[in-house]
């Protein structure tokens, strides 16, 4: 038997602050197929208005909001995610597969019981 404790697993509550969390939010070829119908754009027009080369520049990642310090464009108001229903698998992966440095001291997420 392991004396190890599992890992905790969180549950979101979506207050946003990993959405005004600066760094690259990298989406996949298939996820720019979703989100672009999701806004009812055409793939060209999504991938030129809503991304850029990420800083790896090993591909695609959703811009900033203009004027903001690394917030998300698709953030409204302080935790209204405009593309929720189709958010990329790093965001819905927050906190649980990933987290970045310090997370713990933003986030609102509470340990599942």
């Amino acid at each position: 038997m392991s004396n190890e404790s599992p890992t905790p697993r969180y549950l979101c509550q979506r207050c946003g602050n990993c959405c005004r969390w600066p760094g690259d939010v990298r989406i996949t070829d298939e996820e720019v197929a979703c989100i672009a119908a999701h806004l009812g754009l055409s793939e060209a027009e999504f991938t030129a208005q809503y991304t850029r080369l990420n800083a790896n520049r090993t591909g695609l990642s959703i811009i900033d909001r203009p004027g903001g310090a690394g917030e998300c464009v698709f953030l409204e108001g302080l935790n209204v995610c405009r593309i929720q229903a189709v958010k990329p698998v790093q965001c819905r992966g927050f906190p649980n597969e990933w987290r970045f440095p310090g997370w713990r001291d933003v986030c609102e997420a509470i340990e599942a019981s």
